[in-house]
């Protein structure tokens, strides 16, 4: 077989990647099929259920009366009333893989989601998100642009504002027609 510079397989062809660029470079293993917002198994839909799982975990283990989810062209913002991220791990828990306290049964007895992967897939392939966590009349707030931390904040709120996620799609991944609906409120009951 002749040696060709192109097909040698050789240390430089070696690649690690960051857990962000891997789930940019591999959106399958993390959110199945991309599609475009016309089938249910739809990647948008599947980030959408990410943080929704979140949210009905914190209802469920009775923390919270009520999930806001409003939806706002390709623009989504979920809110529980829960405990909310320990301040000090904000931004670690909505980016860095396989970092979060559903590993901790003391924490969590029960969980739709058990591999530390949702919101740090749905921060990874939004365009932009933002996530805010209220704790002990405090709260943190980080915004992320595909992945990466644009800006982080710490404050005492001006009202009764709870945890928050905020996902703008990222449109080379969904392309087509954007989903849309009218701003609605939930009760977790219902979800």
């Amino acid at each position: 077989m002749a040696e060709n510079a192109k097909h040698n397989y050789d240390e430089s062809k070696i690649k690690t990647l960051s857990s962000l660029e891997h789930i940019r470079l591999r959106t399958g293993m993390y959110i199945g099929r991309i599609g475009n917002g016309s089938h249910p198994d739809d990647g948008c839909y599947v980030l959408l259920k990410e943080i929704l799982d979140n949210a009905v975990d914190e209802f469920i283990m009775g923390h919270g009366k009520e999930v806001h989810i409003t939806l706002d062209n390709n623009r989504v913002s979920v809110r529980d009333f829960g405990r909310g991220i320990p301040l000090g791990k904000v931004v670690d828990c909505v980016s860095k893989i396989n970092t979060g306290a559903k590993y901790n049964d003391e924490v969590f007895q029960f969980s739709v989601g058990l591999n530390g992967v949702g919101s740090k897939a749905v921060n990874a392939l939004s365009k932009w998100f933002l996530v805010r966590s209220h704790r002990d009349g405090e709260f943190v707030e980080a915004s992320f642009k595909q992945g990466k931390l644009k800006a982080r904040r710490a404050a005492k709120p001006e009202g009764t504002e709870r945890h928050l996620h905020r996902v703008r799609a990222r449109s080379s991944d969904f392309q087509g027609n954007p989903v849309s609906a009218g701003a609605r409120r939930t009760s977790a009951a219902a979800l």
